[in-house]
């Protein structure tokens, strides 16, 4: 039977659904975690209060690799929101804005996912730790939805870059077949 929730991580788990959720909402809505809007500042603010409640948890009784992965996400949050202001990254800015914006969605659910697994259902978790086939099948079907987004990411900006949009892009002809 999975361990029971201290008082810290229950209100860990309650703060840390909140970037979940406003994270997707802003990739449905935006195409991207925009830090710029609401749904953008919710992420943000709830990503460092999840990060931060995290660091009073410890299975271990002290610093673990749950707290490193929290440390990166937000150095890449960091990163996503300086990359539109490093004239050196030139053209390369808006992709890496949202690059580190949805790397730090994607280190948030690391951990996530494997506590998940390891804590449900209460009476007989999926997985029995971090090795787990479960959670490892679940981390690795994660990097290809990453993956995959990104990409996507990376062809909305592009497109946007060149005034079209990406229901645009697949319903118009090209320019040369235009009457």
């Amino acid at each position: 039977m999975a361990s029971p929730l201290s008082p810290l991580g229950v209100v860990h788990t309650a703060i840390s659904l909140v970037p979940i959720v406003a994270g997707l909402y802003s990739c449905v809505r935006h195409r991207a975690i925009e830090p710029a809007t609401p749904s953008g500042k919710v992420y943000l603010v709830g990503l460092v209060l999840s990060v931060l409640t995290a660091f009073g948890l410890s299975s271990t009784g002290g610093f673990n690799p749950g707290h490193a992965v929290g440390i990166v996400a937000l150095l890449a949050v960091i990163g996503g929101l300086l990359a539109p202001r490093l004239a050196f990254l030139g053209r390369l800015r808006p992709y890496a804005a949202a690059f580190g914006m949805s790397f730090s969605f994607f280190l948030l659910l690391v951990p996530g996912i494997a506590e998940t697994l390891t804590r449900l259902p209460a009476a007989h978790p999926l997985a029995d730790g971090p090795q787990s086939p479960w959670v490892r099948v679940a981390l690795l079907s994660w990097v290809v939805i990453f993956l995959v987004g990104i990409v996507l990411q990376g062809r909305a900006i592009r497109l946007r870059r060149h005034g079209t949009t990406p229901h645009q892009a697949d319903d118009t002809p090209p320019l040369a077949h235009r009457p």
